[in-house]
């Protein structure tokens, strides 16, 4: 396998009758990886061009290497739908559903869809792209990838599996609160919906839609709120992060379940994983038309539509909404978490991956976009029955919304048993897609770079990752878990992803090179990469990263949950969480510059030779650690 020649750039293609090619324009017999299985290289007609002169093929003479892989094959998915489900389940997740709406309206509305796709375009699409494309054509896990680009930026593969891994740690408490209100559900009238229990308080005030002589006031407390502050979280037994309290033996219980179920559908891989997200991926979809519909027949549901789309055009003035706009993006399609490289490495080395990147972010946006209409006919019902501003009543952001709200609107609806069943099994199945995701990124990460030790051993180690996982997430079970969920969302994961991206793209397009990144898309797609992409890939998208971590440094989140305000000692706490995992990256470059023979940034290359009658050659090979069985001299 012979790749880029010297004398000639860009993009080139030789063919033969054959019809198949390989990374350097050459063909070969059979469509196979160019990391896999035996394969021989020659040239079986015409001219070969090398810088720039032509050769007649009778005075050409070929080096052929016959190559052997002593690597198990690879699994692949079993059908094309098990790969395009899974990246729409890890990518259409939680915050399609609560942060996308909130920030839409608290942006200006409609006008907010301009920066919104401005950043899909030039920003979140390009990285989506890339990563789908390097995980398909090295056919490696977020580690072991970085042999074949850049050895030096190894670092990056391990400080994506410590943040997976702080991912875990609190996002499966979300889930495991929905299972608490789902089996809260199974009774003829809804817990969140009376006053008379024993968790609540004298402020709580029962305001339904047929209570006409109970008033609203500022110091109300709907049943649906004090059922998940005093009930479900038992925040008001924790003073703050300095003194959680106890864990709920309850949500213990229900994350407990959440893992088990994680567990078995991805112990076996993507054959497994594959199949359930065809309910897991699916079943949302359905209960939003539902919700959606149900929503529209309320009353006052018009007046939260126009409140979420009502464009504000003088808010495009503000830096806020172009951060809030390329944070969101980022953050939906979810590059740089190793998911997309693990779930592209499974696929045939020919798929096309360019449809699938455009077709998978845009059924993440459209899926946000569908989410604001089902949150927002909701809201404006809730403005109508308590007779305020729809913004009074949109005031809470994130799992608030959902817990809170919604769940209040859906105790107030017809069969509110069987809307609030269906609502929250959607928001667990939300979650259980991108937690299967987010692990199998971590699994064959850690497979693809220790197969020897893990690869028969698989789910023995998915066992112990869950362990560990479930280990790490007590500390969010605690009464104060809210506060250390929080925590955790603004400081622990957002930075230090965000940074890890900046690195891999500069790596695959300053380091590689975006001419050698784009042969290998030419290789698998048979085309080459237009001039927009390989822009973006070295310019546009770098500076859409640093324009997300400039805004962040320069304007700090004021973090602030219910009536607790983050003292300054826990901003320190969550830079140093967040800085834990990047420390990776510097750490493995010290390493790796102190134990390399050479010293060399990126070493990827070696050389074979063709032989002419008049010259001679020099081509590049892609190192690929292979075993060479046999080499051919032909005349």
């Amino acid at each position: 396998m012979l790749a880029d020649g010297v004398g000639q750039r860009g993009p080139k293609s030789l063919t033969s009758s054959s019809g198949q090619q390989v990374s350097n324009g050459f063909t070969t017999s059979t469509p196979q990886s160019p990391r896999e299985g035996p394969g021989t290289a020659a040239s079986s007609g015409g001219t070969a061009s090398g810088n720039g002169s032509s050769m007649p093929l009778g005075g050409l003479r070929t080096l052929v290497v016959q190559q052997t892989s002593l690597d198990r094959p690879r699994e692949t998915w079993s059908k094309k739908m098990d790969f395009l489900l899974s990246v729409i389940g890890y990518a259409v997740d939680l915050g399609n559903v609560w942060r996308f709406p909130y920030i839409c309206y608290q942006n200006g509305g409609g006008a907010f869809l301009l920066p919104y796709l401005l950043m899909a375009v030039f920003g979140g699409v390009p990285l989506f792209y890339m990563e789908l494309a390097l995980g398909q054509f090295h056919r490696s896990g977020c580690i072991s990838i970085w042999k074949h680009i850049c050895p030096i930026f190894k670092g990056i593969g391990f400080a994506i599996c410590i943040i997976a891994l702080y991912i875990a740690f609190y996002y499966n408490t979300i889930m495991a609160w929905a299972l608490y209100y789902l089996l809260s559900s199974f009774r003829p009238t809804l817990p969140w919906t009376t006053c008379t229990n024993e968790w609540n308080t004298a402020n709580c005030n029962r305001y339904m839609s047929t209570d006409h002589n109970v008033s609203w006031s500022n110091s109300s407390t709907s049943p649906a709120e004090e059922f998940y502050t005093r009930q479900v979280l038992q925040v008001h037994l924790s003073p703050g992060l300095h003194q959680l309290g106890s864990v709920s033996w309850q949500l213990a219980l229900c994350l407990l379940f959440i893992f088990t179920v994680v567990y078995f559908s991805i112990w076996k891989g993507v054959k497994t994983s594959g199949k359930v997200v065809w309910v897991t991926a699916t079943f949302p979809y359905l209960v939003l038309v539902v919700l959606l519909i149900r929503g529209a027949t309320l009353p006052g549901a018009w007046r939260g539509v126009v409140f979420y789309l009502k464009p504000d055009w003088d808010k495009l003035l503000s830096t806020t909404v172009w951060i809030d706009a390329a944070a969101q993006i980022f953050f939906s399609l979810g590059p740089g978490f190793g998911v997309l490289l693990a779930f592209a490495s499974y696929n045939p080395f020919h798929n096309n991956c360019y449809k699938d990147a455009l077709v998978t972010s845009s059924v993440n946006c459209l899926t946000s976009f569908l989410s604001g209409f089902v949150i927002f006919t909701v809201l404006g019902y809730m403005a109508e029955m308590r007779q305020q501003n729809v913004d009074d009543v949109a005031k809470d952001a994130g799992p608030s919304l959902l817990f809170i709200i919604y769940a209040e609107a859906i105790a107030n609806m017809p069969a509110a048993t069987f809307f609030a069943i269906i609502f929250f099994l959607m928001i667990i199945m939300l979650g259980l897609d991108s937690t299967f995701a987010g692990l199998e990124g971590v699994i064959t990460a850690m497979l693809d770079e220790f197969p020897h030790i893990l690869v028969k051993r698989r789910e023995w180690f998915v066992f112990g990752l869950v362990c560990v996982c479930y280990l790490g997430a007590l500390s969010t079970l605690t009464y104060g878990g809210a506060f250390v969920v929080k925590l955790f969302e603004e400081y622990a994961t957002g930075p230090a992803v965000i940074t890890v991206v900046l690195l891999e793209v500069i790596a695959v397009s300053w380091f590689y090179g975006t001419n050698r990144f784009c042969n290998d898309i030419q290789v698998m797609l048979g085309f080459y990469p237009g001039c927009f992409w390989r822009v973006c890939w070295v310019a546009i998208c770098p500076c859409f990263l640093l324009f997300i971590i400039i805004s962040f440094l320069a304007f700090p989140p004021e973090v602030k949950l219910f009536h607790y305000q983050y003292p300054q000692w826990t901003t320190v706490l969550g830079y140093c969480i967040g800085v834990s995992s990047f420390v990776c990256v510097p750490a493995y470059m010290i390493y790796h510059l102190g134990h390399s023979d050479t010293g060399i940034l990126c070493q990827h290359m070696e050389v074979v030779f063709v032989f002419s009658i008049h010259e001679i050659q020099w081509c590049q090979l892609q190192h690929n650690h292979i075993k060479v069985s046999s080499v051919t001299l032909l005349c």
